[in-house]
């Protein structure tokens, strides 16, 4: 079994930074592919960027490109960096993780692990 656990969320200005880290505890074999969805109130849960161990291979969100890095240490942390962050970031953002040779599309249900998700909120 695999438990994912997010930290890292808060408050900031629109224009502001933050670090969102999640740490993998568990089995993690070598076919592990790591992503952060978001879900805003009243809005569906979507991907924002993934990441898999097996390669250097990143899959970035277009509402997020250029402004988020993803980025993913030993198979077992990820982390996103958000800079530029916009009111319309905010959202609850979660960790999730799936065993695959590859990342599948960022669909809720290509997604088998979940921690409990971390609060973003940007004001204007």
């Amino acid at each position: 079994q695999v438990q994912l656990v997010e930290s890292g969320g808060g408050s900031v200005q629109a224009g502001g930074s933050l670090r969102l880290s999640c740490e993998a505890y568990g089995y993690i074999g070598s076919y592990f592919c790591m992503g952060w969805f978001r879900q805003a109130p009243g809005k569906e849960r979507e991907g924002v960027a993934s990441s898999y161990s097996g390669s250097t291979s990143t899959y970035y969100a277009d509402f997020v490109k250029g402004r988020f890095t993803i980025a993913q240490d030993n198979a077992k942390n990820l982390y996103l960096q958000m800079n530029s962050l916009k009111p319309e970031d905010t959202a609850m953002y979660y960790c999730a993780a799936v065993f695959a040779v590859n990342c599948p599309v960022m669909t809720r249900s290509n997604y088998h692990y979940w921690g409990q998700g971390t609060q973003v909120t940007v004001s204007s």
